[in-house]
């Protein structure tokens, strides 16, 4: 895969666009980043155990069913370059939202910057992962949220191709909304195209002023296939 190439798809999206798609409807999704080869090229790093430093069947721990693998140190360069890409636009957002929800946090420009405030907080270990289901497979509602710090958006891209490799596996989100009844959506991600989403919660506009919307994110049901996903989150683990 060039990476350098993806690099450039990133940095090149029209980011106006998409910082608008996520304040108003809490996710945005990219055109293709990656094609069916560089899919492929990736989704083959989940059969070699070398590249990862921890494995977690969703069963065991009543998280759905499947299985996923947080990537180890060195991450592989493509996962690393879509690490690095997507943060710093990110990071202008999380800034924005920050402002908006009255918190004094602030996030540096680099994702290196901001792995170092990790380090400092005793978060160590990388996180970004791939996510493995077989029909059946689901990922129940959560947030990802593994120590003091926690960006506030993550990313994730698809693998596999829907309507030929699976069937069913939407990706979800839903919000709940003080005082109103929670609100979801389902999104169908097409292969190579990422979905940009909350990692906890987001600023809504409201009468009074902005209010904090907590979001949870998981995957419907695969009918029938395989379905293959990358994670990208930007804060590390204890």
């Amino acid at each position: 895969m060039d990476t350098g190439a993806l690099l450039e798809r990133i940095r090149a999206l029209d980011w106006q666009d998409l910082h608008a798609s996520i304040d108003a409807r809490g996710y945005a999704v990219t055109p293709a980043l990656l094609s069916g080869d560089d899919c492929a090229e990736l989704s083959d790093l989940y059969s070699h155990a070398s590249h990862f430093r921890k494995t977690v069947n969703m069963a065991r721990q009543s998280y759905g069913e499947g299985e996923y693998r947080y990537f180890a140190e060195p991450v592989p360069e493509p996962v690393a370059t879509l690490r690095e890409a997507f943060y710093p636009p990110l990071a202008r957002i999380a800034n924005r939202w920050a402002e908006r929800l009255g918190s004094d946090e602030r996030f540096p420009a680099t994702l290196g910057e901001y792995r170092a405030l990790c380090e400092r907080s005793g978060q160590v270990h990388p996180t970004p992962l791939m996510l493995d289901y077989q029909a059946q497979g689901f990922n129940c509602l959560h947030q990802d949220v593994y120590g003091e710090l926690a960006f506030p958006l993550q990313v994730a891209g698809m693998l596999s191709r829907p309507g030929r490799d699976f069937e069913g596996g939407e990706f979800l989100l839903v919000e709940q909304r003080p005082r109103r009844q929670s609100r979801g959506e389902a999104i169908v991600l097409e292969q190579g195209r990422f979905v940009v989403f909350p990692n906890q919660l987001r600023p809504v506009e409201g009468k009074r002023g902005d209010h904090r919307v907590r979001v949870r994110h998981g995957v419907s049901t695969i009918h029938s296939g395989h379905r293959r996903t990358v994670g990208i989150i930007f804060h590390d683990a204890k």
